[in-house]
């Protein structure tokens, strides 16, 4: 699979997730938000992990004119993992779990909308099918091996 086409299907899978809080946000048992909150964590965790070890350093190395991009998306993936890990053991009756969730889902949108329409069309066009499904396949490999804890995430400690 095509490395831009499997982080797409990534995104959408977080956005239907993403919609599934906002429905039943003031609906839904603690336990209910606890489960739908620990499924975004785990996408958003092995998502991040696959772009920090092997799209974002390909970006880097073989279009070079998105540097500055990759380098913008890693800030924002530590401030996503830091959400994280206070929403992992946050309580969801706690009053402020909802409006983190919520801050959480503002930015990773923010971060979607930015790399869908800013630069993965550079990179597509820079690297070609055949680089892209190659590292789709790697992406694709390295998800099995991705941290659980987001904060184990390399954009955590920078």
């Amino acid at each position: 699979m095509d490395g831009i086409v499997l982080l797409k299907d990534d995104h959408k899978l977080v956005e239907r997730l993403f919609k599934e809080f906002e429905k039943t946000r003031d609906t839904a048992s603690p336990g209910e938000k606890k489960t739908l909150v620990k499924s975004i964590l785990r996408e958003l965790v092995t998502h991040a992990f696959i772009e920090e070890t092997i799209f974002y350093p390909a970006a880097r190395a073989e279009v070079p004119q998105t540097d500055d991009h990759v380098l913008e998306s890693v800030e924002e993936h530590h401030v996503v993992a830091w959400l994280l890990s206070e929403l992992q053991d946050l309580d969801p009756s706690d009053e402020t779990f909802d409006a983190k969730t919520t801050v959480l889902i503002e930015n990773v949108r923010h971060h979607v909308e930015e790399e869908e329409k800013e630069w993965f069309p550079q990179v597509r066009k820079a690297l070609g099918r055949n680089r892209l499904v190659e590292l789709g396949e790697q992406m694709s490999a390295a998800k099995s091996h991705a941290p659980a804890d987001p904060l184990a995430l390399r954009s955590a400690k920078s």
